[in-house]
């Protein structure tokens, strides 16, 4: 699995954090910014990386803003993923299990260091459950075809 991270710069400590628990997990990652904390848009960050999940050059993707809003909303527009805006463990592990989420956004300014690994750490360690969710997925998927 090799993983394509981003934050604006409401997101950059967390993103080091995030970055740090996958070279703990030995997870491949490359990161592709911001590196500043004057303000940049989210868009410019999470649409290329979005684009390069959808293309397949990565497995999934992860990005943090202040809210994390943002950075799902741009993800979305992006035909093939599914980025779930996540701030508790249980969503991180239901949107791999019967959402197929291949991306994670999360809020810096939502939810501490300590639980965004958590996070993190079950969101790229839960596999998706198939059976009667990949049903549902796939009918996304369809839309998302006729778009």
């Amino acid at each position: 699995m090799k993983i394509a991270i981003a934050s604006d710069h409401g997101g950059l400590r967390l993103r080091e954090e995030i970055k740090s628990l996958m070279d703990e997990m030995n997870i491949p990652y490359e990161d592709f910014g911001c590196e500043c904390e004057t303000s940049v848009d989210y868009p410019d960050y999470a649409l290329p990386v979005a684009e390069k999940v959808a293309n397949g050059e990565f497995d999934r993707g992860i990005l943090i803003c202040g809210t994390g809003i943002g950075m799902s909303i741009s993800a979305n527009k992006v035909k093939g993923i599914r980025c779930a805006l996540v701030h508790d463990t249980f969503s991180a592990k239901a949107t791999r299990e019967h959402n197929n989420s291949n991306m994670l956004a999360m809020g810096e300014r939502v939810i501490g260091p300590g639980l965004a690994r958590e996070i993190a750490k079950i969101w790229l360690t839960t596999e998706f459950e198939g059976g009667r969710h990949e049903n549902r997925v796939n009918k996304i998927t369809e839309f998302e075809n006729k778009l």
